[in-house]
């Protein structure tokens, strides 16, 4: 098993939230509709979700899971870059050139829907994601610490 580090501990603890959160999500909303059928609920009150959206999530956090192997400090750094232009994308997408946090749905892409508070949690994901990888040092595959 690789040894600790940060980008290894972002990929593990949410990459396990991510997809904890995917499944949570199909309890409260499972549909797939998309455009203007799209339909999302609510998880706790505070994070907007439907279908597609708890794939997203099941996906990214599976992907990290699996990169928290050998490859935790470029997934975290994927994945926080990723999560930095969902925010971006989110706030466009929700913005009315205020900054309070607003109960209504948006819609990204046609398909996921959003709202301020996803979109300060994608930001939070996004800058935590890209310290954890810069945190972490690269290493040198291939050498061999023993010596002759």
């Amino acid at each position: 098993m690789a040894e600790s580090s940060p980008a290894r501990l972002y990929c593990l603890l949410v990459g396990a939230v991510l997809v904890i959160a995917g499944i949570i999500g199909f309890f409260y909303e499972a549909s797939f509709a998309t455009g203007t059928s799209l339909i999302s609920s609510n998880v706790f009150g505070v994070l907007a979700v439907n279908g597609w959206h708890n794939v997203v999530h099941i996906g990214i956090g599976a992907l990290l899971l699996v990169g928290a192997g050998s490859a935790a400090r470029t997934s975290a750094l994927a994945v926080g870059f990723l999560y930095v232009v969902l925010c971006i994308l989110g706030f466009i997408a929700t913005g009315d050139g205020s900054i309070g946090f607003v109960a209504e749905n948006k819609v990204l892409i046609k398909l996921v829907p959003v709202n301020n508070e996803d979109n300060v949690l994608h930001l939070i994901l996004g800058l935590t994601g890209i310290l954890a990888a810069v945190a972490t040092p690269k290493t040198s595959l291939g050498r061999s610490t023993a010596t002759a």
